[in-house]
């Protein structure tokens, strides 16, 4: 147990912090979870740089880390990359 008035605020803090980071990594795993399985194309391109920013946001504060970001990021490319192509 904390024996520090600054440990004790130490403790609330880190788990505001890490409920803050669960929810913002669980809001982005969702958005890319939809991103993979829909088919209607004019709303992945619409909805993919969104989600490309909110992956890069995760990755820069050290929700996941920066190699998971590029391979999520380089994923959702190559699903959209064949869609512009038959446009």
């Amino acid at each position: 147990m904390a024996n520090h008035k600054s440990a004790e605020k130490r403790i609330r803090s880190n788990k505001t912090k890490r409920e803050n980071n669960r929810y913002q990594g669980r809001t982005v795993r969702n958005a890319v979870k939809t991103i993979r399985t829909t088919d209607d194309q004019a709303e992945v391109s619409k909805t993919l740089p969104e989600v490309v920013s909110r992956i890069d946001k995760l990755a820069k504060k050290g929700v996941i880390h920066k190699n998971k970001a590029a391979n999520l990021k380089s994923k959702l490319m190559k699903k959209v990359k064949p869609a512009a192509e038959n446009i």
